[in-house]
């Protein structure tokens, strides 16, 4: 069939025709007229019956046979062309790229040379394509290894490699192809079918198809299905869902009539919810499969086309040649046009076909820009009217166009690109010009404007790199690109001019951040528009021409009054009156402002003595809008427009903040300093004072008495003189002196780094960005500061230079006042430190360029010296209200800048040439009343309120003396230098003589009063003996009191925790103060209870098995967890206490108190979870559950004579033979029927339990006595600890009469123990000696109230988990499911041994426990049972075992080692070679290491009994320590001596132990059991560099989603699972709830807890339920050493191990809820985030 159909078509006249035929035929059978089929079978029926007809027609032959021949002929493609998903990792390099849109995918990164670069990673927002290859985009390295061809060309057009037929083929078939494809995609609703695709037998099937908008949420389309198409929820969250991501879906099929009905009901169902109803259409099914079809011949066609550059070529051709039909508009063109109307899934493809044919060939590129720029204003029309998000616009392609330098001026010469953009921009923001034709953005539409905002940034990619030559089709188009430009500015200068408002408070707030939005859009292509202009001087002198015309145009209204003279000093002034205050003014001016740009580059290239008629400029009206726009920021300053309301302050704000100020503020005072050197320096001063309206004030003629008007004239004051400081005084612009780029930016770093050190992200944030984002900060910061790296919080710092201090400016006019006030806080502080004054002089400025010398003369001018006199003479006259200190201040500043440029003028040139004249003016001017500035000077000095300026002042009169000596030439200027600053340096050595001897004095009169303290102190004491005997330790709230043998009875043998050689417990007084109440109470066990704040948590910190949480399994009748923790340790129960003590009746009023609380607070229950019982600890914040009782240990004076008696008759086979009596002998045993019965055998008894059988109560005979009595708060709060560690540890409902709850409290006790062991261990700190106080109370509250609970507990419960838990040791009590040796972890098993064992003396008449003696002995006895039991263990599992070398081992340890690894391994039949005694020895040491120092920190914290020195430091070595332990837990030091000590009892014991089937199975490999030691646990490892981590994520595959859509990879630190999280893809069910991926696998992995890396974030996710959760920042930082969430900076990242190290133990210390909740409580949270979405 496919063959005739070749044949037809390469045989027919119009191929169109056959082609289409064929289509009509198949298409609707394969797609929509069916029921659905699965995707698999409709693919495979698309590939025989559609696409694979066509590739035959195309290759005219099997298609694989013409694949292999293309593919030997044609070479691969120099360019990548990958195109970005939204949210990937894309690479931008800082040193090579030629502007930040030049990008690299993740593998040509890693392949190219960029990447030792200084580089930038940023996530794609999607659309954009890989630029390797493209040379246009790079400096140099433009193609990676992969993409090189050999040698890096331009590129070129490659030359068609295909054979005249497959083109000519190619052609044809792709003509017609894209043709159905573009009528089916730019489809209506109301259009019929063409007659060659009409079906022959039309059918009544419809489609109800409903469309994406970002009008209606999720929920709202949701709703509107279940309610119009009777669909259920699941159904209409699967439609919601596709709609969302393919853009459109068909959500009904019937007739005709019945998807009318659902559209209706769609359309008024959605208008209920929303203004705008959903858009439905009504699609004939035969449309709806071509539309089907067409959308996958899109990617057909991407296929086809990436065969061959000859394929890419023949595609371009067809796609841009002009239509025949009497249209326009060529293919793509119509696709483009139609682009806002198509759904999401179609605008994708057609986006896709463009990336991969036009752009990817240079001369089809340059078609497509000039088609592109052609439709531009309507493309940009229909973008503003959409809305869908830019990124699936077509206008987003423009960045690919635009950003090529050549492709760019080529658009300017023919198409004059720039224009375009500016008139579209005008077309779209007409509607906002008011009668004036100025702009007013009164009731804009924000979402509109945001739009029309965008479009600028196609005008900065056009402008982005500058031409190195000119054409004159060039200049020409560019100058008529510009005065469109200026046309745009024009409606924007003195646009939304503002009014002072008198009497009442503005009553609606104007609107200004659109104005202001617009203006920060235009900062860049202002400096880069005028940069331009710079690089031809014929351009700039015609744009400058041509912007003064344009300004003089704006400036026709200026005035409402005539002009008239002013008169001051004997000068006059001739100007218009105006009142910045009284009528209206603007802060846009951007004409004024490029015009002072423009006038700049003029004297900067020379080029200004080309423009004629500068003289016929009237500089006054130039300067005269910038100067109002400062006065009015001045004003705002002096709070003289407060009834403008906020509105306005925050205009003036954004004028001079660093976002604005580049083409604002600077060019306002630029175009003042101009202004200043064309007009006579009196007239401008005069000119400053009447703008300020402060003429009448200093002309004498101004006498109010009201203080409001004194107060606000002062202010102005001020801001006039800080004004003239910084139009004299700033001269770091290149053009006005000669300075560079580079020192421009140093200055503003030393200036930012004067305030405070600062971390590099807040320099760049406080320097000005280029178009490029940079900020030139690496260029100069080693010049200027040292950097300070970062511990393992906080952030690196720069500290700016010593040296370059002398460059510090206190009035730089880029400071705001809050940065003014603290660097000249910090600077005097510096100076005072150093020694030296506090007056900060002005800094030397850089001398001003020619044309602006004359600034200068302002300083001199005889208005300026008028001012400065009256200024000074108010503060001589000390009449308060008429003058500040502020005022003084600047101008102290001013007369120091005039007096350093007279000092620089005389020194570089005679006294007759220099006309700077300042010293003489103030010398002499009113001296004849002496009221001099000189004179004035000499009195301020003594005035009491100035004693803050006295060191500027002298400095100012020492400088008038040293320019005196420079006139008078009265000796050589260098010894005039040192003369000058003799005062200076005498008057300071005196001043610090004085300090010096004032400290002395000072020091001895505390010396005095100090002696005398101590001598009463000591009186005090003696007589207060009694008082001092309780003296508080530092580390606890606590009190002890210390028994008067303490020091005796610690002696070295002593140090024995059991047994009969156990030291004593001292008696110790624990005096406790209560945190909220504030009162002490001593702690004893019939006192009323003190508790401990505690957090009771799952923990898989210590599993051997990740990911493998068991549950109370049922194994036979009896349960073997909890009662047997398993050895790998899965999940524990871990109580921590942040050390912090109660009343319990005063913790009961406080929990409460929260719980009423919290229950009104928003969003309360992310941080506590009031069900389950959560509070804050008090006063530290920590996350608490529950309470721990205090009780204090029983002071006990051993009775070592007792203890030998009874040691002679209670060995280990007799003390086994007893309890197996008592255990017998107790009726919840002997009620039991599935115990081992082999016990009583002849066999059992005899191996066990030697000769004579002990009697039922034997056991008391060895000591008994009543147990301790607790008051009744103490036992309720052993009730509530036990309940919630029950609770909690086995996620059950409170039960305090569970059997399990003592269980529970035990293994809360062990895991808690082996958690702190673990963390000491892997710390490498002491045993003993390390933890902090907090830590020490709470382990052993936690052990104490351990060993209580079987006083709260049946009796009868006890005794049979005791029996069980003995059964794994002793057969001859085991029961049927009693686990093997492999099966338990020992330490867990020794705890519960020792806790339960004293219910076997308990009495039906009486309350008994065993003696100090019994106790000893019982502990001795199971101690040495479990270590012989875990050494048996140990080596069981051991894999690490050498064979014996040749040389004899002689060590008896190491014989006994090897006999007893031979006798094991007999018993299990295992058969052995000879083996290295030394290495047996080692392993088990190794094994059982940890358990012997859980052991030992467990009996310490029972029994109180100081362990040896050796075990408080790490000094010792490992056998020194090892030994200790042995010693203090009563072992021998040869462990293996057990064995020998209690052969007869052991013997029997192995045999049995090694029998058991669980050994069999893990010998022969069945089962995978946990090696000793256990395996620490850590994080994971990651990778140093962060890249390397972004290119894992980059091919993180989704295992439960196949499409392209955006993932968040996100890394488990526990065990490395990469994860998929928030994505519907992998929600998965946890307890009946929807959960995310990272949810779902805390639950397993870190029993609810976890620690998420989120890779494409750079984050940290720390969670600890479902609910709960916080970031936390990465353990990643730059250079800098500061951490980048999100990637905002884009700097290279590398691993802290320090913070990783952090990470780690937050984890291994329990502490990921704490620091949860301390992060939570800090952010006050007004949206909830759902952390089990994550």
């Amino acid at each position: 069939m496919v063959m005739v159909a070749l044949q037809e078509w390469q045989e027919a006249a119009d191929l169109r025709v056959e082609l289409l035929h064929h289509l009509k035929q198949q298409v609707p059978q394969i797609f929509c007229l069916k029921k659905e089929s699965s995707p698999q079978e409709e693919e495979e029926l698309i590939q025989s019956c559609l696409l694979h007809p066509l590739e035959c027609f195309l290759f005219g032959e099997d298609p694989h046979e013409g694949l292999e021949k293309l593919k030997q002929g044609s070479p691969s493609s120099q360019l990548c062309g990958r195109v970005f998903k939204e949210g990937e990792t894309v690479y931008s390099c800082r040193d090579c790229a030629i502007d930040p849109t030049c990008v690299l995918c993740m593998d040509c990164f890693q392949d190219s040379v960029h990447k030792s670069h200084r580089y930038k990673m940023n996530a794609s927002s999607g659309g954009g394509f890989c630029d390797c290859g493209d040379v246009e985009a790079w400096k140099i390295g433009p193609c990676c290894s992969k993409h090189d061809p050999g040698a890096a060309t331009a590129m070129v057009t490659d030359e068609c490699v295909l054979e005249p037929d497959l083109y000519e083929r190619a052609e044809k078939l792709f003509r017609v192809l894209l043709s159905y494809v573009t009528d089916f995609l730019v489809w209506e609703e109301n259009f019929e079918l063409s007659a060659e695709l009409q079906p022959e037998i039309k059918n009544d099937a419809y489609y109800c198809v409903l469309y994406n908008d970002e009008h209606h949420s999720y929920e709202h389309v949701i709703y509107t299905l279940q309610r119009s198409v009777n669909c259920d929820q699941a159904e209409a969250q699967t439609h919601t869902a596709l709609i969302d991501k393919e853009g459109r879906r068909a959500v009904k099929r019937g007739t005709l009539r019945s998807c009318l009905q659902a559209k209706d009901l769609i359309k008024s169902n959605s208008e209920h919810i929303s203004l705008q109803p959903l858009r439905v259409e009504i699609l004939h099914a035969t449309v709806m499969a071509h539309q089907t079809f067409a959308l996958r011949l899109g990617s057909w066609f991407q296929k086809i086309i990436s065969y061959s550059v000859g394929f890419r070529q023949a595609f371009c051709r067809v796609a841009l040649e002009p239509s025949t039909d009497g249209d326009l508009f060529c293919l793509i063109s119509r696709l483009m046009l139609y682009d806002a109307r198509m759904h999401k899934g179609a605008r994708k493809i057609v986006h896709e076909l463009i990336f991969c044919s036009m752009l990817m060939e240079t001369e089809f590129k340059r078609l497509f820009a000039i088609e592109f720029t052609k439709l531009y204003k309507q493309l940009q029309q229909d973008f503003i009217h959409d809305d869908h998000e830019r990124s699936i616009s077509i206008t987003a392609l423009s960045v690919q166009i635009f950003t090529v330098p050549t492709l760019a001026r080529q658009l300017i010469e023919e198409g004059n690109v720039i224009k375009v953009i500016v008139n579209t921009v005008m077309a779209l923001l007409c509607e906002h010009l008011d009668d004036n034709n100025r702009f007013f953005f009164l009731g804009y539409n924000s979402d509109k404007f945001a739009r029309i905002q965008v479009i600028f940034h196609d005008l900065r990619y056009i402008l982005i790199s500058k031409p190195s030559t000119w054409t004159e089709t060039l200049r020409t188009q560019f100058l008529e690109g510009f005065k469109d430009f200026l046309g745009l500015l024009k409606c924007m200068q003195g646009m939304e001019e503002v009014k002072r408002q008198f009497g009442q408070h503005i009553a609606v707030e104007p609107e200004w951040e659109a104005g202001f939005s617009l203006q920060i859009q235009l900062r860049h292509i202002l400096a880069m528009f005028q940069d331009w202009c710079s690089s031809d001087d014929e351009i700039l002198l015609l744009a400058f021409k041509e912007c003064h015309n344009v300004l003089m145009q704006c400036n026709n209204q200026s005035f409402n009054r005539e002009a008239a003279d002013y008169y001051m000093c004997k000068q006059i002034l001739h100007v218009h009156p105006y009142k910045v205050s009284q009528e209206p003014v603007s802060i846009h001016l951007p004409i004024s402002r490029i015009l002072a740009g423009l006038y700049v580059l003029l004297c900067r290239t020379g080029a200004i003595e080309r423009l004629q008629d500068v003289e016929s400029y009237d500089f006054t009206q130039l300067a005269e809008h910038p100067l109002r726009c400062v006065v009015l920021a001045a004003q705002v300053s002096a709070e003289m427009w407060r009834r403008n309301g906020l509105s306005l302050v925050s205009q003036v704000y954004y004028y001079q903040d660093v976002k604005c100020r580049d083409e604002m503020y600077d060019k306002d005072i630029l175009m003042l300093q101009i202004a200043a050197s064309k007009m006579d320096a009196n007239h401008f001063v005069m000119l400053i004072l009447l703008r300020f309206e402060l003429f009448d004030y200093f002309n004498g003629s101004c006498s109010s008495k009201d203080q409001d008007e004194l107060i606000q004239c002062n202010r102005l004051t001020e801001e006039m003189l800080y004004l003239l400081i910084v139009i004299v005084g700033e001269r770091y612009v290149p053009g006005i002196s000669h300075v560079t780029k580079e020192d421009v930016t140093m200055r503003e770093v030393i200036h930012l780094l004067c305030i405070e050190p600062m971390a590099h992200s807040s320099l760049v944030k406080g320097l000005p960005e280029n178009e490029s984002h940079e900020t030139g900060l690496e260029s100069v910061i080693t010049k200027v500061a040292t950097f300070k790296k970062p511990g393992v919080s906080g952030h690196g710092l720069y500290e700016v230079k010593k040296e370059r201090l002398e460059e510090f400016n206190p009035f730089f006019y880029h400071y705001s006042r809050s940065q003014h006030s603290k660097a000249e806080e910090s600077q005097k502080k510096r100076r005072v430190q150093e020694g030296n004054d506090k007056a900060l002089r002005p800094p030397v400025p850089p001398a001003f360029c020619p044309a602006f010398s004359v600034i200068v003369r302002l300083l001199c001018c005889d208005i300026t010296v008028h001012v400065l006199r009256r200024v000074l003479q108010r503060a001589a006259e000390d009449r308060q209200t008429h003058w500040t200190e502020i005022m003084i201040q600047r101008a102290l500043h001013l007369i120091g800048q005039a007096l350093l440029e007279e000092k620089t003028q005389l020194e570089d040139s005679t006294v007759e040439e220099v006309t700077f004249d300042f010293s003489l003016k103030a010398r002499r001017i009113g001296s004849e009343h002496g009221k001099s500035v000189f004179h004035l000077l000499s009195k301020i000095k003594v005035v009491p309120s100035l004693e803050a300026q006295k060191d500027m002042v002298k400095w100012v009169l020492q400088m008038f003396e040293f320019v005196k000596c420079l006139r008078e030439k009265s000796s050589p200027t260098a010894s005039m230098i040192v003369e000058a600053s003799k005062p200076e340096e005498s008057a300071q050595d005196k001043e610090k003589a004085e300090r010096k001897r004032k400290a002395e004095a000072a020091k001895l009169h505390r010396q005095k009063i100090m002696a005398q303290m101590s001598a009463m102190q000591k009186n005090f004491i003696e007589s207060n003996k009694m008082l001092y005997e309780n003296m508080p330790e530092s580390g606890m709230q606590e009190e002890r009191v210390a028994s008067t043998e303490s020091c005796t009875m610690e002696q070295k043998e002593l140090c024995v925790a059991i047994g009969p050689h156990r030291g004593s417990t001292p008696a110790e007084r624990e005096v406790l103060t209560c945190i909220l109440c504030q009162e002490e109470q001593e702690v004893a066990a019939q006192a009323p209870a003190m508790v401990l704040t505690a957090c009771v948590q799952r923990s898989t910190v210590l599993t051997q098995c990740r990911g493998k949480i068991p549950t109370s399994r049922a194994d036979g009748t009896g349960t073997l967890y909890p009662l047997f923790m398993p050895p790998e340790l899965a999940v524990g129960t871990h109580t921590g206490s942040c050390g912090h003590v109660m009343h319990a009746t005063c913790w009961q009023k406080y929990f409460e108190a929260v719980q009423n609380t919290t229950r009104n607070r928003l969003h309360a229950e992310l941080i506590i979870d009031l069900e389950n019982g959560e509070y804050l600890c008090p006063l530290c914040k920590s996350l608490c559950n529950t309470v721990v009782p205090l009780i204090t240990l029983e002071p006990l004076m051993f009775n070592y004579e007792n203890a030998e008696i009874i040691g002679q008759h209670l060995s280990l086979p007799r003390w086994i033979q007893i309890i197996s009596a008592r255990i017998k002998g107790l009726k919840s045993v002997t009620q039991d029927n599935d115990y081992n019965t082999e016990g009583t055998s002849s066999d059992g008894d005899t191996g066990l339990c030697g000769e004579g059988q002990p009697d039922f109560r034997s056991i008391l005979s060895y000591g008994v006595q009543e147990p301790r009595k607790f008051s009744d708060s103490i036992a309720e709060m052993l009730v509530v600890c036990a309940t919630t560690v029950h609770r909690v540890g086995l996620k059950t409902a409170p039960n305090e009469l569970c059997p399990r709850v003592p269980i529970m409290a035990w293994n809360t006790c062990a895991f808690t123990i082996q958690a702190i062991e673990n963390i000491l261990q892997e710390e490498d700190k002491p045993l003993f000696g390390s933890l902090q106080n907090r830590q020490l109370a709470g382990l052993r509250a936690i052990v104490q109230f351990s060993a209580a609970q079987r006083l709260k507990s049946s009796q009868a419960v006890i005794q049979r988990h005791f029996t069980d838990m003995l059964g794994v040791l002793l057969p001859v009590v085991s029961r049927n499911n009693t686990p093997s040796l492999l099966e338990v972890d020992f330490f867990h098993l020794l705890v519960g041994l020792v806790l339960s064992i004293p219910s076997l003396y308990q009495e039906e008449a009486v309350d008994l426990e065993p003696s100090a003696v019994s106790s000893a002995y019982n502990h001795l006895h199971i101690l040495h049972l479990v270590t012989i039991a875990h050494i048996v263990q140990v080596l069981l599992l051991s894999t690490e075992i050498h064979p014996a070398v040749a040389v004899g081992e002689d060590t008896e340890e190491a014989r006994a080692a090897a006999e007893l690894y031979t006798t094991v391994s007999q018993h299990t039949g295992r058969l052995v070679p000879d083996v290295s005694g030394s290495s047996v020895a080692e392993r088990v040491k190794r094994g059982i290491n940890p358990f012997l120092r859980c052991a030992a920190v467990f009996f310490n914290c029972l029994t109180g009994v100081r362990p040896p020195e050796e075990l408080f430091s790490t000094a010792v070595t490992c056998q020194g320590q090892m030994e200790a332990l042995c010693s203090y837990l009563a072992l021998p030091s040869n462990v293996f001596h057990l064995f020998h000590e209690h052969r007869e009892t052991v013997t029997p014991l192995l045999q049995r132990w090694c029998g058991s089937s669980a050994i069999t199975k893990d010998l022969k490999g069945k089962i995978q059991s946990v090696r000793y030691p256990r395996r620490r646990n850590r994080l994971i490892d990651l990778p140093e560099d962060y890249s390397a981590l972004l290119n894992q994520a980059s091919h993180f595959q989704c295992p439960k989603s196949s499409d392209d859509e955006r993932k968040h990879p996100t890394l488990c630190l526990f065990c490395g699972a990469m994860l998929c999280s928030q994505s519907s893809c992998c929600l998965s069910q946890l307890d009946g709830e929807d959960v995310g991926a990272c949810t779902a696998h805390a639950a397993t992995c870190g029993a609810g807890v976890g620690m998420f890396l989120r890779v494409r974030e750079c984050e940290i996710v720390l969670m600890a339920s479902k609910t709960r959760g916080s970031p936390y920042p990465a353990p990643y930082l730059d250079d800098y050493g500061e951490t980048d969430p999100h990637l905002a900076r884009g700097n290279p990242l590398h691993l802290c191990p320090e913070r990783y190290r952090k990470l780690n133990q937050l984890w291994q210390q329990h502490c990921i809820l704490e620091e949860i909740a301390r992060s939570l409580e800090v952010v006050n949270v007004m949206f909830a985030f759902e952390w089990q979405m994550l």
